[in-house]
Order: C-alpha cells, then sequence, then structure tokens
C-alpha cells in the first residue's frame, strides 16, 4: 500500500528535476566572465547591457520580460520565432524598423546563460560604477580647479619677480653713478643701450664665437642623426580614410569589441582590414541617409572594397602575429596601438621600432597562467631566478624570432 502511492510521487519529483534541468536554465547558471567576451564580440554593436536603444533594445531586465526558452529560441533563431507568429517577436520586429537579428544557431545554453550572466552582473554594477566616477569626478574637479589657482600664483610671482628686478636694475645704476669721480663723464645711456652694447662685446669675443660654432654645429650633427634615425619610423601618422570613421564613437562609446571588425586579432597574424559588410551589420539600419554610409552601398553595388588607408606598417623583414600578443600573451590592443577608444582620428602613438619591442620583450612578464606550454619554463626559471619570468628569458630578444 506504501510503495504504491510513493511510487507516483518519485515519479513526479523525477519529471520535475528533468525539466528543471533541461528547461530551467538561467543567468545563474552563466559564467559572467566568459558572458562578457562573448557580448562584446557578438552582442555589442546592436544591444547596450543596459536599458539604451543602439540598432535594438537595451538588455536590461531581459530575463523578466521573457523566460528562458523563449530567449533561447529567439537568440538561436529569431526569424523563426517571428514567423510563428508570436506576439511579443512581431512587436520587436515593427518597432526597431523590421531589422531582423542575426540568427546564433551555435550558441548553447553554455554561451547563452553566460551572456545572461554577464547582463545582469554588468547592470547590478553600474550604480557602484556611477558612484564611483561621481566622487572621481568630484575629485577631478578640486584637482582642476587647485591647478588654476597656482597657475594664477605663479604668474603673480613672475610679475612680482620682473618688477624687482628692474628694481634693482635703477638702484644698481643709481649707485654706479654715485661711485664716479667729479670728473668722470656721467653716462647718460639708457638700459637698453648699455645692454645692447654688452652684447655686442661679447659676440666680438673670439672665443665665445668659436663656443658658438662648436655648439651650432653640435647642434646640426645631432639634428641630422636624428632624421637619420627617423626614417622608416611613423609615430603621429594619422591619414585621411576614403569614409570619416569615428574610434571614440564605435570603440569608446558604442563598447564594440575590436575584434567585431578586425576579426583575425585574436586568431591569426593580421587584424584584417574589417569589409563592407561588417559595416552593414549596423548600417543597414542606422544613419542610412547619411552620404558618408552611402559610399557603403555604393562600395558593395560596385562590388568594390573600401580603400581604407592602412595606419600601422611594420617593414617587410619584420614579423608580427597578432594571436601570439593578443590570445597568448593576453596583451591589450592599447599596449600597441594607444587608446583607441578616445581617438576621432586614429594615429601611430608609439614609434613601432625595434627598440621599442625590445624594450617591451624586456620589461613584459610571460602570461603563463593557464597555460601548460611554459609548465617546464616557468619551473625551471623559479629555480634558477627569484624574478619573474619576462619574454627575453624565453628567447625573446632571439633575431630570428621576427627574422628569418
Amino acid at each position: 500500500m506504501y510503495k504504491s502511492h510513493i511510487r507516483p510521487f518519485l515519479l513526479l519529483l523525477f519529471a520535475l528535476s528533468t525539466f528543471n534541468l533541461a528547461f530551467g536554465q538561467s543567468s545563474a547558471d552563466g559564467d559572467p566572465v566568459a558572458g562578457e567576451k562573448l557580448f562584446k564580440n557578438n552582442c555589442a554593436q546592436c544591444h547596450a547591457y543596459d536599458a539604451a536603444v543602439v540598432v535594438g533594445p537595451g538588455l536590461k531586465g531581459i530575463e523578466e520580460r521573457r523566460d528562458y526558452e523563449w530567449l533561447k529560441a529567439w537568440i538561436q533563431n529569431p526569424a523563426a520565432v517571428i514567423a510563428s507568429g508570436d506576439d511579443y517577436a512581431v512587436e520587436l520586429y515593427e518597432k526597431y524598423n523590421k531589422v531582423q537579428m542575426t540568427a546564433f544557431q551555435s550558441f548553447g545554453d553554455e554561451e547563452i546563460t553566460a551572456i545572461l550572466a554577464y547582463v545582469k552582473q554588468a547592470n547590478e554594477a553600474a550604480p557602484t560604477a556611477a558612484a564611483d566616477a561621481g566622487a572621481s569626478g568630484a575629485v577631478a574637479a578640486s584637482d582642476s580647479g587647485n591647478g588654476k589657482v597656482f597657475n594664477v600664483i605663479l604668474i603673480a610671482l613672475l610679475v612680482i619677480m620682473g618688477l624687482v628686478l628692474l628694481a634693482l636694475l635703477a638702484v644698481l645704476n643709481l649707485l654706479t653713478q654715485l661711485n664716479k669721480g667729479d670728473g668722470e663723464p656721467v653716462d647718460t645711456r639708457g638700459i637698453g643701450e648699455r645692454l645692447s652694447d654688452g652684447l655686442r662685446s661679447v659676440v666680438q669675443n673670439s672665443t665665445v664665437r668659436n663656443a658658438i660654432i662648436v655648439l651650432f654645429l653640435l647642434f646640426g650633427a645631432k639634428a641630422t642623426f636624428d632624421g637619420l634615425y627617423s626614417i622608416g619610423v611613423h609615430q603621429g601618422y594619422a591619414p585621411t580614410q576614403p569614409i570619416p570613421f569615428s574610434h571614440k564613437l564605435h570603440a569608446g562609446e558604442m563598447e564594440i569589441n575590436c575584434a567585431y571588425c578586425h576579426t583575425g586579432v585574436y586568431k591569426g597574424k593580421q587584424a584584417g582590414i574589417p569589409s563592407a559588410s561588417i559595416c552593414m551589420n549596423c548600417h543597414n539600419a542606422i544613419k542610412q541617409g547619411s552620404p558618408n554610409i552611402q559610399k557603403i552601398y555604393t562600395a558593395i553595388e560596385n562590388d568594390q572594397p573600401i580603400e581604407w588607408v592602412r595606419v600601422h606598417n611594420l617593414p617587410d623583414l619584420a614579423y608580427f602575429n597578432h594571436s601570439q600578443h593578443t590570445a597568448v600573451a593576453g596583451l591589450d590592443c592599447e599596449n600597441c596601438h594607444g587608446e583607441i577608444p578616445q581617438m576621432e582620428v586614429v594615429q601611430q602613438r608609439h614609434s613601432l621600432t625595434m627598440g621599442w619591442c625590445i624594450d617591451c620583450h624586456r620589461q613584459t612578464d610571460v602570461n603563463a597562467k593557464g597555460n601548460e606550454y611554459y609548465d617546464a619554463l616557468l619551473e625551471a626559471h623559479n629555480a634558477a631566478s627569484t624574478e619573474s619570468m619576462k619574454v627575453e628569458d624565453i628567447g625573446g630578444l632571439e633575431c630570428a624570432r621576427c627574422h628569418y
């Protein structure tokens, strides 16, 4: 009797647990760290993690608006959800200019829950970040005010020193006149004339002339060698592009990850130049009437690439692999390219010379964390040295690394 009553109950519990395993996914099951990378590489060009509207709606509170199964179906195949007549999906499609979201059929539960976890975490952290920004802004404003006061004080001191100098010169002139004998003629020249005569006598001195010639030759030689060393160095180069593109807007304000446009930056030798189709992922709905955006349409219609002007050039004799530095070494793009998210027009910030690269290899620690390839090297290095393992310690200064 007992078994006959308990068996259906156990079956119900098993069914519920199976349902939760299959359908009860949420952001609590995801990894926000992995989700941040997925979001920035795949979602940030169209969605903000907060309530702001980009191409599509902001994702703040998305789990409260829709359940997980709906979100999963929408992310993997939005066209099918719209075609099914789902009221919410159709409303979104109509509201946002009938721009259909890209389907991410390769995303499974792991990727989707990770993105949801990142969105939730980012929104929870936003108020704290805003408060910190406000506090730092208050400090910056205070520092700026103090800097202005210091400048005023400095200018005032310089004016006072100038007046004191003029007073001392006047006193010196008066004492000189008083010390002269009765028979000596009084020098009635002004200060400017006496100063001019003094400088003329100094210049006419042969020793002074020779010293000036030597200094001129030294400065000329230095300028010549500096010019020779600067051949092939394009630091500060900021060419005009065929279509004005603001990295400050796209990479800075919109927080679009570099890899979205430069697709090879984490997996190839070259970062890659973005194609017109990448631009059209957003601009098929944004600023369609802009004359500059029309240039993208024209390039696609004529089946011609946009002729972007390359900014950062290394000589052909030097080998450089982006993925080795970004994916393996874990370096940010800013290490070599400068503050790209703050640049309206991209320019070459660093010299990118061999000496600059060598200095980096001498100063940079090897990113050995979680990389079994370096385990034996790290063990051998730690046995022989108490210093951290630098790139130069693993052959980073060998000529064949970059020249072969």
